[in-house]
């Protein structure tokens, strides 16, 4: 009787512990991407090559609420400063945000303390030149 009793209790105490509750799975990645994994929200800067001049100095600045300001300085030109804002959207399966109110929606694969700008057909950059087209997080 004892045997049976302290086995009862084994199995009690061990389901005791388990949380029953069955939870509906989620697709591989979904809630897991860089906007809920990734402290992404900030200021951006960098140079990027410029087909006349010395560069365009870049300063990117993502909000929490999805709305951005974009800052271009071409660099050594009078009357060279640009800056628009608006909202940017996400592309959940890929990580790549698009700033929707700006000329030509240009679009960023975000990473870890950085923004790679992509070129015209989603891709990032190649090249000897690459590394310019990286914006580091301040």
């Amino acid at each position: 009787m004892k045997k049976i009793f302290y086995a009862l209790t084994a199995v009690a105490f061990a389901l005791g512990l388990c949380n029953c509750e069955s939870k509906p799975e989620q697709p591989i990645g979904a809630n897991h991407g860089p906007e809920t994994s990734l402290d992404w929200a900030g200021v951006y800067t960098g140079v990027t090559p410029s087909a006349s001049g010395s560069g365009i100095d870049v300063t990117i600045t993502l909000r929490n609420d999805l709305t951005y300001e974009l800052r271009y300085q071409y660099i050594g030109r009078p009357n060279g400063d640009f800056t628009t804002a608006g909202t940017f959207k996400w592309d959940k399966d890929t990580g790549i945000i698009t700033l929707e109110d700006a000329s030509d929606s240009p679009r960023y694969q975000i990473g870890e303390n950085k923004l790679i700008q992509l070129d015209i057909q989603g891709k990032p950059i190649t090249g000897a030149l690459a590394d310019n087209y990286v914006l580091r997080k301040q």
